[in-house]
């Protein structure tokens, strides 16, 4: 953390303590509820060098900033998330970096929008799309929760049908069932040299969306599939997990080139 970094009124907090799930909360002064009957006061910390400790429901927490990790794993869940291994990755083939203006359709609950957001920094912005006025209102309140509302304008559009409405975007990432459709109006929208990412759960979406980004005009083309696997690290007996984190998602990516 930076030197002299003490805690402000509105900081976004994480609260850890050892074999306890993260806490995240909003700084004020004055007792507030935090998962139902809960109540915690957390004034003392304003002023005070972030690191503190605080006594809660008899645990002991340390009081630190949120790491992106700690974000996603409380997120507020609607629709089925992007994974943080594919979310990851995606910032990487989207050609994604700080000061980025990033397009997005298919907010969901905001876990890519979150990762999204992160990558572009407060310098970026990220348009976020969808079509369903209950997932944008989840996605909303999971990220101004982070404190990042001021990175991300949330849009309820159909860009299948409406396009993006604007241009200028250096990256466009696609969290549909039919990316196909998007991918024309997503070429006009991207700078030159812009990349295009997209999330497809099926080898039949896979192949359709590798086909329209061909015929649109998009070089560059290549599509990945990340397995991960835990290891079990033992005294003697290091082997990897019997369970995995298999199939996901095919990522696919593409780059405007005039």
């Amino acid at each position: 953390m930076p030197t002299g970094d003490c805690w402000s009124d509105g900081d976004t907090v994480c609260l850890i303590a050892p074999n306890q799930p993260p806490r995240i909360v909003r700084l004020a002064r004055g007792p507030q509820r935090v998962g139902g009957d809960s109540v915690l006061d957390l004034t003392e910390q304003l002023g005070q060098p972030v690191g503190g400790a605080v006594v809660w429901l008899g645990e002991h927490y340390r009081v630190v900033r949120p790491s992106l990790s700690d974000l996603l794993v409380t997120l507020r869940r609607g629709a089925q998330i992007v994974t943080p291994k594919d979310a990851a990755q995606i910032v990487l083939l989207a050609g994604v970096t700080p000061g980025g203006r990033v397009a997005e359709a298919g907010s969901g609950s905001g876990a890519l929008t979150l990762v999204l957001a992160s990558a572009v920094g407060a310098s970026g912005r990220v348009v976020s799309c969808d079509r369903r006025p209950e997932f944008l209102e989840n996605a909303r309140s999971n990220v101004a929760r982070a404190g990042w509302g001021s990175r991300v304008e949330f849009r309820e559009r159909d860009v299948a049908k409406d396009g993006w409405g604007e241009d200028g975007f250096t990256s466009v990432v696609l969290d549909l069932a039919e990316p196909w459709e998007v991918l024309s109006a997503s070429r006009s929208a991207l700078v030159s040299g812009g990349y295009v990412a997209t999330y497809t759960p099926t080898y039949n979406q896979l192949e359709r969306t590798v086909r329209r980004l061909r015929e649109v005009g998009f070089g560059e083309v290549r599509a990945v599939e990340l397995i991960e696997r835990g290891i079990h690290v033992g005294e003697g007996g290091t082997r990897p997990e019997f369970e995995m984190l298999g199939h996901t998602g095919f990522l696919t990516s593409a780059r405007k080139v005039d």
